[in-house]
């Protein structure tokens, strides 16, 4: 494929590309590749279907003709299974989100919301959405006896499979219960807003379909890894309902009631997926990722589902089984990222478990050579600047993600408790400690891991 995405790049760009590079892989069977020539830098896709793909083409030349920022798509193989698109870069809103830097991103995402969902819904030719051209019963209730099937058997609580059934399709009755007309984003989630020039944009909406308002709002503020307060969401829906009234007027009491039911529906589908990757591909990192959800569930369970009692109940069982909190403890993994000068030796692991990585960074191009960079380290903007400029860091940082992911991968699925990673170079101040900060965001919005990020020559960190 990189001979097709190479002629995609010049197509695209008038000149040859002169560095490739796999990014992290996402959630889906599709790749992505940062295609690069001097300035120029664009996104190259592999993907498994085309009329997946030309979902995407469709829903994002619709969202720009909208005025909503997304990628541009400025180049399409033959075969429909190869694009590039525009490179938005590397962080996201979730990434932001870890900082604690991100609430006026936050509620301008909100305000967005309803332009994607109605203006984007203006014209578009909903047949051509992929897999489904709408939500509607039959694929609500795909999700719920995946719930089932993938989560709640596995629990070992005993149940109804009629009741629970009747109670299935009353759900379904009431998640469609009013028409709509609007466009549904389907994974609207902060992973999937990156931010470019202070502003956010939006990606792999390429499974969008006509659905309810409802949906896009409870995927969003109950995305499992968010951490969102209840102060939080409530001040997001007031800000999402005022951005609603140029196109809708809802009262505020009115929009929770029916979005409780799709909050809901959400936790049921997460639950699904993670019972599926942990109990039967035997990930057991998802498995880890069940007390968050849990969490939510017990939460939400406070408001009353008078439609669906029978599954109620049974949910109420669910969430006051407590061993999936007692195994986040037990089971999770920590991985130390340090960084260090190579003039004080390579860090000891203090943990008893030995083994790790080790990475040096001499190789790249030092901004401490230069005495406007001497007075600052790895986490100050003038060195971040420096850095990501330069693509050998790049290269570095990518061939280092694919290895540590591996092993985090392992190491979650084999239940072992420690991870050493260290990142040395000559003073343990620029390139060392960018790096480290770099591994230890990557495996935050990736991995329910614990991190323990460590600058030893800084004395930062233990």
């Amino acid at each position: 494929m990189s001979e097709t995405l190479q002629a995609l790049f010049r197509q695209s760009a008038g000149r040859e590309a002169e560095s490739i590079v796999l990014l992290t892989p996402a959630g889906s069977n599709r790749r992505y590749y940062r295609l690069r020539a001097g300035d120029t830098s664009l996104v190259g896709v592999v993907g498994t279907s085309a009329e997946e793909n030309e979902a995407f083409f469709l829903i994002a030349a619709q969202l720009r003709h909208a005025g909503i920022r997304v990628p541009e798509v400025k180049a399409v193989s033959a075969d429909r299974l190869c694009y590039v698109q525009d490179d938005l870069g590397d962080t996201s809103l979730f990434s932001l989100m870890q900082q604690g830097d991100a609430d006026a991103l936050l509620e301008e995402v909100m305000r967005q919301l309803p332009l994607i969902q109605f203006r984007g819904a203006e014209g578009l030719d909903f047949s051509r959405c992929y897999p489904s051209p709408a939500m509607d019963k039959r694929g609500i209730l795909w999700d719920l006896n995946y719930y089932k099937y993938c989560y709640l058997k596995a629990t070992g609580i005993d149940f109804s499979e009629p009741a629970l059934e009747d109670d299935f399709e009353r759900l379904a009755g009431v998640l469609l219960e009013e028409p709509f007309d609007t466009f549904m984003y389907r994974d609207f989630q902060s992973r999937n807003v990156m931010v470019k020039d202070g502003c956010p944009w939006f990606i792999d909406f390429q499974g969008g379909r006509r659905g309810p308002i409802y949906y896009d709002v409870a995927s969003f503020l109950w995305q499992a890894r968010a951490g969102f307060s209840d102060a939080q969401r409530n001040h997001l829906i007031d800000v999402y309902l005022e951005a609603l009234q140029p196109f809708r007027s809802m009262e505020k009491g009115d929009f929770l009631r029916r979005l409780h039911y799709f909050v809901l529906f959400r936790l049921l589908q997460v639950l699904g997926a993670y019972g599926f990757r942990g109990y039967f591909e035997r990930k057991s990192h998802f498995l880890q990722s069940i007390p968050m959800a849990i969490r939510s569930l017990r939460k939400e369970l406070e408001n009353s589902f008078p439609e669906i009692p029978y599954l109620a109940g049974l949910l109420h069982q669910v969430a006051s089984q407590t061993e999936h909190d007692v195994q986040l403890e037990a089971d999770g993994l920590t991985v130390e990222v340090n960084s260090f000068s190579f003039r004080s030796g390579i860090p000891a692991d203090l943990s008893g478990n030995g083994g790790g990585f080790v990475f040096d960074c001499r190789a790249i191009h030092n901004p401490g050579r230069y005495e406007q960079y001497k007075a600052f380290t790895g986490r100050d903007a003038p060195v971040i600047d420096f850095l990501d400029d330069r693509d050998d860091m790049k290269c570095f940082l990518n061939h280092v993600y694919a290895l540590v992911d591996q092993a985090v991968e392992r190491y979650l699925e084999r239940g072992f408790s420690h991870l050493m990673v260290s990142f040395g170079c000559t003073g343990g101040q620029h390139r060392s400690v960018y790096a480290a900060e770099h591994l230890a965001q990557h495996l935050r919005e990736k991995y329910p891991v614990h991190i323990q990020l460590n600058h030893r020559a800084q004395k930062i960190g233990k």
